[in-house]
């Protein structure tokens, strides 16, 4: 009885002293922050997308939206495929602006799932904005295929890179194009001229009136554009490269 209680009185402080002698669990490591172009890269053949993020510095508002505050973000990546298929000339011949709200298009300032844009309400408005006020899209669901239509290229959302709020990211077969900047424009048609009188004068022309967009941007895009155009005007923005198209 004597040996038996010694032994146990044994096993119970070598017990002890092993569990005392573990070191404590390591305190886990901060979670790195998001980088949207570390992410496309990562995933692969968005090459074209990613030179044109970094061009328009439309990279930095979107990792400074999603990790320095509350705003949740979903972009639509195009694939490189999707710009080796655009007409020779179409980034590069637009202007330095249309090149950012192009890019910025690319934005919804919301965070979607494929069950939530079955629920969304057309049209839905992006982070890109001109003289007519913001650039929207619409999107429509069959079954688990969610279209995308810009009112000049319509395609289907292939697959989620990304899903987990606060950053949402889809990849697309084409480069979605707002109709506010590709889409067909009539030109006005000019006045008939009066015949001139034997004291005709020509007048002089009356001044252009500036147009005013039809209605504010949501609070949420005019942030991330107000972040962008500050950019613009403090560092000045690059046309995108030739190796884009």
């Amino acid at each position: 009885m004597a040996s038996t209680t010694l032994i146990s009185a044994f096993l119970l402080s070598t017990m002890l002293a092993t569990t005392f002698a573990q070191p404590a669990a390591p305190a886990p490591s901060p979670e790195a922050p998001i980088n949207v172009t570390a992410i496309l890269a990562k995933a692969g053949n968005y090459n074209s997308f990613i030179r044109l993020l970094n061009h328009t510095r439309v990279n930095e508002v979107i990792d400074r939206q999603v990790n320095d505050s509350n705003n949740a973000i979903t972009l639509f990546a195009p694939t490189d495929n999707a710009f080796l298929n655009l007409p020779s000339g179409t980034i590069n011949n637009l202007t330095q602006q249309q090149q950012i709200e192009l890019t910025l298009y690319h934005l919804l300032p919301q965070f979607y799932t494929f069950a939530t844009f079955a629920t969304a309400s057309n049209p839905l408005n992006t982070e890109a904005a001109g003289e007519g006020g913001q650039y929207t899209l619409n999107v429509t669901v069959t079954g688990n295929q969610v279209n995308i239509s810009t009112g000049v290229v319509v395609t289907p959302i292939s697959y989620s890179i990304r899903a987990e709020r606060p950053l949402a990211v889809y990849s697309v077969e084409k480069v979605l194009l707002p109709y506010a900047i590709f889409g067909t424009k009539t030109p006005p048609s000019a006045p008939a001229a009066a015949p001139p009188g034997p004291n005709h004068e020509k007048s002089p022309p009356e001044a252009e009136a500036p147009s005013m967009p039809s209605s504010p941007p949501p609070e949420g895009s005019l942030t991330a554009r107000l972040e962008v155009w500050s950019w613009v005007v403090s560092m000045g923005v690059m046309g995108v490269i030739g190796s884009l198209l």
